[in-house]
């Protein structure tokens, strides 16, 4: 597997695409060192978390870096899984890679991991520069705690992209045209990124209506169930989990909140082990996603029969 590993990282950062991406990546962390520079004077940011400002403070235009970061990252993973094998069986070289003393599971695992690696090291370069750069515009040092937590941030961002990357190498592998699996895994992500926004609320309203003579309590399941539907979209999980550790305020982190409860609550921060305990559903439906994605294109490429073409 490290001879595949090695040969697709090669692949990878010698790629149009890599450069690409890199210099979408680059882009986006001047567009967020930008928001940040207009906002963060008046941005009302938590005691002792000014540093994380630079992730979460909008600008007059450009939104903050968190909500570019989950526009750039599913791109990012589609890009990198969409043509791993349909790619490899259009050209014939998968057959000629097979017919060596290669196992058919280091291929799939190998591709798998080199996606990681550049991906990794694409949002890592992203969170150095903003980091560098962040600090020597408002000339304030991190903490410990928010060190720890753009750590966790770092490791939560990859997650997110290798569910779309492996989203991506299973429609590559159950698809043989490469445009097929590019256009399925960019309509699923356009899915769970619009779409859902708007059927939620149809399927909350059918199902308990939140009219004008509502109750109180119909009105909060109406909330509880719009909540429901759109945490099964990945990308809302990614978001509510980004707020919890980069925002860490009480009561933008709980949920479903009603408005006397709110005026009774102190919008103290939260402590690390708050947002960790908030976020871990979150973080671990991820991973299963992940997990689940890449064993189906696991299972289905060690089993798919491979002809010489």
């Amino acid at each position: 597997m490290t001879a595949i590993l090695r040969k697709e990282l090669a692949d990878y950062f010698t790629s149009i695409r890599f450069f690409v991406f890199f210099a979408l990546v680059l882009f986006i962390s001047a567009a967020g060192l930008r928001a940040a520079s207009e906002g963060i004077r008046s941005a009302n940011l938590p005691e002792g978390f000014v540093f994380l400002g630079l992730f979460t403070t909008p600008g007059s235009v450009i939104p903050p870096l968190t909500y570019l970061v989950s526009l750039i990252v599913p791109l990012i993973g589609i890009a990198l899984g969409f043509d791993a094998i349909n790619s490899e069986r259009t050209g014939g070289t998968l057959s000629r890679i097979l017919a060596q003393p290669v196992y058919r599971d280091s291929v799939i695992n190998g591709k798998f991991l080199a996606g990681l690696v550049t991906m990794s090291v694409m949002i890592g370069a992203m969170l150095l520069l903003v980091s560098g750069f962040g600090l020597w515009m408002i000339g304030v040092p991190p903490t410990a705690e928010e060190i720890i937590r753009l750590f966790i941030y770092l490791f939560l961002t990859i997650v997110y992209g290798a569910f779309w990357m492996g989203l991506a190498i299973l429609f590559s592998v159950l698809l043989r045209r490469i445009a097929s699996s590019l256009l399925t895994s960019l309509g699923v992500w356009l899915f769970f990124s619009i779409f859902i926004l708007l059927v939620a609320p149809v399927i909350a309203n059918a199902i308990s209506p939140a009219t004008a003579d509502a109750s109180h309590a119909e009105l909060m399941r109406n909330a509880e169930l719009h909540r429901m539907i759109t945490r099964l979209s990945p990308n809302i999980l990614f978001q509510e989990a980004t707020t919890a550790l980069i925002f860490p305020v009480v009561v933008g982190s709980l949920g479903m909140i009603s408005a006397s409860q709110v005026a009774y609550m102190i919008p103290n921060p939260l402590s690390l082990g708050q947002s960790i305990l908030l976020i871990w559903p979150h973080l671990t439906s991820l991973v299963s996603l992940s997990v689940i994605c890449f064993a189906i294109s696991y299972v289905l490429f060690m089993r798919q029969e491979i002809r010489p073409t």
